[in-house]
């Protein structure tokens, strides 16, 4: 069985925005955060994994607002933990386990600190946090990947979304695929204002209010933290700290793996959320 994304599609609207999410399977829910990367929707970054984990818990996939289908956002005053809040209570949740990828693994993290009533677990892959003065870690600013990521939304090109899709895997021929690399561009095309609301906010506009790190040992809910090893746009280092600063926290550093450990690394993924949520 393949699940089609238009069958379990839906639209809610809370409070300040309309959300776009697709939905499957029963169960304790699992809200799953896509990353900050122009063309990245709820499905784009979790079509590999989403039917798996709905043979045991309910997936919601939403698009944060200013990405996808759902609602513009001014990324000067965007608080994604509102937002996913509002979300939760839309869709009548009380708590959920929150999976999230690159700039929603931030959003997650913020979540199990700021609504830790609201988090049941935390799952994170490849986030990022502010560890110092420059951003993501080591070096003279933003890393190579995020320089990539935020070029491309000035260029949202299949030409201009190759450069983006290469940097974020390590294996390029098996995962840029021209296929994944036109329905990236062509979700991020159809909405030029969600591009152009980014471009207006700089290149921090995806990651909406920082953590500070000292407030990382808050976090009460079991975390499971994802990382590629070789991942450009996120060093690693991210993960070994939360590790070090979360009671109850293991982390599991992947070789061959890029920032996208969910696609990469799709099967043993899959295997490692549903026996952390089952099991913790």
């Amino acid at each position: 069985m393949t699940l089609d994304p238009s069958a379990i599609s839906h639209d809610v609207t809370t409070k300040d925005w309309t959300f776009h999410y697709v939905e499957a399977g029963s169960g304790h829910p699992i809200v799953l955060l896509h990353g900050g990367g122009p063309g990245a929707t709820g499905w784009s970054n979790y079509s590999p994994n989403i039917e798996a984990l709905s043979k045991h818990f309910r997936v919601i996939a939403p698009d944060m607002p200013g990405w996808g289908d759902s609602s513009e956002a001014d990324f000067n005053t965007l608080d994604s933990v509102e937002a996913a809040t509002q979300l939760l209570d839309a869709l009548g949740i009380d708590k959920a386990a929150f999976v999230g990828n690159s700039m929603g693994g931030h959003t997650s993290l913020r979540m199990a600190i700021e609504r830790p009533e609201r988090v049941s677990h935390l799952i994170t892959m490849g986030a990022p946090l502010q560890l110092g003065p420059i951003l993501f870690g080591a070096g003279n600013g933003p890393t190579e990947g995020l320089k990539i990521m935020y070029e491309a939304y000035s260029d949202a090109s299949p030409a201009g979304m190759q450069r983006l899709v290469e940097i974020m895997v390590f294996d390029k021929a098996r995962f840029a695929s021209p296929e994944l690399t036109k329905q990236r561009s062509d979700a991020a095309l159809k909405h030029p204002q969600h591009l152009a609301n980014v471009r207006a906010a700089g290149i921090k506009a995806p990651i909406s209010i920082w953590v500070d790190p000292r407030r990382v040992r808050d976090v009460q809910a079991p975390a499971l933290l994802i990382h590629g090893r070789d991942d450009r746009v996120v060093s690693f280092e991210s993960a070994l700290f939360m590790d070090a600063n979360i009671a109850n926290a293991r982390a599991v550093l992947i070789n061959r793996c890029g920032h996208w450990a969910q696609l990469e690394h799709a099967d043993e993924f899959n295997r490692l959320v549903t026996d952390f949520v089952l099991n913790n």
